[in-house]
This record gives C-alpha cells, structure tokens and sequence, in this order.
C-alpha cells in the first residue's frame, strides 16, 4: 500500500501566503494621503492607508535598522555556536542571518496582514515634545498596543499574532535544538523585547542627532 508524501511546511511557503494577502490589502486604497506624525493626540491621526502597511511591512523587514540588527543577532548566535547543527563558521553564519531573517519577514506580514482586518496601525509614533519620563511610557505602551483607525489606542492583537505566529510555526523548519516550545516561547519574548528597542530607536535617535549635528555647527 503506497503512503501518501507528507508536507513539510516552509519559510517560503508562509512567506509568500503572507505577502499575498499583505499585497491585496496595499491594493485597496494606493491613492490615500500620508500620515501625519503625533504624540498621544489621537485627534490628529489619519488612518493608514494599504500602500503605507505594505511600505511599514517592507522597511520594517529590509530596512537598515533591521539589517544591523540581524548582523548582530547572526554574529551572537555564531560566536556562541548557537544552534550548534549551524557551525561556528561563515556558513553558519549566513544560516543564523537567514533563520532570522524568515522569521522577521514572516512576523511583519502577519501582523501587517492579519491587522488591516480591524484598522490596527503597525507604525510607531514619537511622543515628540513630552518630557523623556513621557517619551519612555510611549515606547513601552506602543511596544503592547498600537491605534486603530480612530487614532485610540488598544491591543495590538495583529502583533501578539504575527511575533507568536512566526516563532512558533518556525519550529517547523529549524535546528532540532531550538524547535520546542520553551524555545518558541523564549523568542517570542524576545521578539517583544526587540520591537521595544526598535521603538526606543526610533523615539530618540532623531532628537540625539539633532544635537549631534547642531553641536558641530
């Protein structure tokens, strides 16, 4: 009795399903205005538009931010030879960059994707003019909530799915060492811990070079 091949799911796979449904929702609206920049005044916000959630999706995965990061994150992995089936060797080092990069890509779609479903806003908008003990509480909150087409904050459920989703569906596909649950539920963790910084990065790295270059003048 001949059995049936059995389908093994990939990066490839989930990536371009993702990019598909992120791709029809860019579609929707490409004519809409941009958005306009704020702090905590929901009453200023304009809602994001298709194009403005693929472009966030896109810059947020290939962008240079999120490159150095994953240069960072390779070198790490590889100096600690962890997974160990990789190497500690170049070889391995590009597996690391692009397990990582995989995952990021496939976080961002989702969250992208799954959020254009209720109005959620993946963006993260500067607190610009509060005192830095407000501009911290803006970096933390947008880190767990994001706004939605009102401008009111709420959940950010599309990103609880997308940074969950990706790094328990890529048990599927990586190092036998790093494909449990722990595992999952540690990068996961991680993956929170790593838009918080990117959100701290963004929230005052304009402002420090602001000084920066106006010091040199």
């Amino acid at each position: 009795m001949a059995t049936k091949p059995s389908m093994k799911l990939s990066p490839g796979h989930v990536f371009a399903v993702v990019l598909l449904v992120t791709a029809g929702a860019a579609a929707q609206r490409p004519s809409d205005p941009p958005t306009k920049a704020f702090g905590n005044n929901s009453t200023s916000h304009e809602p994001i538009t298709g194009r403005q959630r693929l472009n966030w999706a896109v810059k947020s995965t290939v962008g240079p931010v999120s490159l150095a990061a994953g240069l960072f994150s390779a070198g790490f992995g590889t100096a600690l030879n962890r997974p160990r089936e990789y190497g500690p060797h170049w070889e391995g080092f590009g597996k690391r960059y692009g397990m990582r990069f995989t995952g990021i890509a496939t976080g961002n779609l989702m969250e992208a994707s799954v959020g254009a479903l209720w109005g959620e806003d993946p963006r993260y908008f500067r607190a610009t003019g509060q005192p830095v003990k407000g501009r911290i509480k803006n970096v933390i909150v947008m880190t767990f909530a994001a706004r939605r087409a009102d401008g009111k904050l709420a959940p950010a459920y599309a990103r609880y799915v997308g940074i969950s989703g990706n790094n328990f569906m890529s048990n599927t596909w990586r190092a036998d060492s790093e494909s449990g649950v722990g595992n999952a539920c540690l990068r996961t963790g991680l993956g929170f811990a790593g838009r918080m910084g990117g959100n701290a990065f963004a929230e005052f790295w304009p402002t420090l070079t602001k000084h920066l270059f106006h010091k040199k003048r």
